[in-house]
């Protein structure tokens, strides 16, 4: 039996390649903001909570909430769907369940943006819960999100282990003491994760399906 009865998935950058949408978006919201964006690397923002990222930048609170409608509005409409799976993310998904492993998303995503993506790519049934964040800032960063999947009565006594490419996502499994697995196909880098500690690298899906069943060795 593998060591791990659950997993959680950040999404950006783990399940799914969604930096066109994200980025124009961004990109979008910045202008409207009346923002110059010259020189700025946009590519910083793909996983952090909205507000987090636009608080670099917008000195009060309603220009934050602004910046956030501004986002969510424009993305619903243009962005949503630029976006792809990563290669064998299906397949890694369904031998994973079918090996009975329990299976979470814990992104950043708000729950009404993630579940339609999902069930584009026809991958949402395959998952027990879609944890995502909330519109306001109840649930607004990555430990709030596993900790609200992670209090789910199913939940209780496994052994879980949290998958993402951000550092966002390893230090949430640090305060949720959960073990991590760092995504290197994602947005992220090994240099940005490994003072995190995680158990494993990921260099593609494959690999991290096949470490995860053979994780009780």
């Amino acid at each position: 039996m593998p060591l791990y009865q659950a997993v959680l998935f950040d999404v950006d950058g783990t399940l799914i390649h969604s930096s066109p949408g994200i980025l124009e978006t961004m990109k979008f919201t910045f202008q409207a903001m009346g923002k110059d964006i010259t020189g700025l690397d946009l590519s910083r923002y793909l996983g952090p909570p909205l507000r987090t990222s636009f608080a670099e930048h917008f000195n009060n609170a309603e220009d934050v909430e602004k910046a956030v409608s501004i986002y969510r509005e424009r993305y619903h409409t243009h962005g949503q769907f630029r976006c792809s799976l990563y290669p064998n993310v299906k397949k890694m998904l369904t031998v994973l369940k079918e090996n009975g492993i329990l299976l979470y998303t814990a992104t950043s995503k708000p729950q009404e943006v993630v579940i339609p993506i999902l069930q584009h790519f026809q991958i949402a049934d395959l998952f027990e819960y879609i944890g995502g964040a909330s519109v306001d800032a109840s649930l607004d960063n990555k430990t709030a999100v596993m900790k609200h999947v992670l209090s789910r009565k199913e939940l209780q006594n496994k052994k879980i282990l949290m998958i993402g490419d951000r550092k966002e996502d390893l230090i949430g499994a640090v305060n949720c003491k959960l073990d991590a697995v760092g995504i290197l196909y994602g947005y992220g880098s090994k240099k940005e994760l490994q003072e995190f500690n995680p158990v494993f690298y990921a260099k593609d899906c494959l690999s991290l399906s096949e470490w995860i069943l053979n994780s009780n060795l």
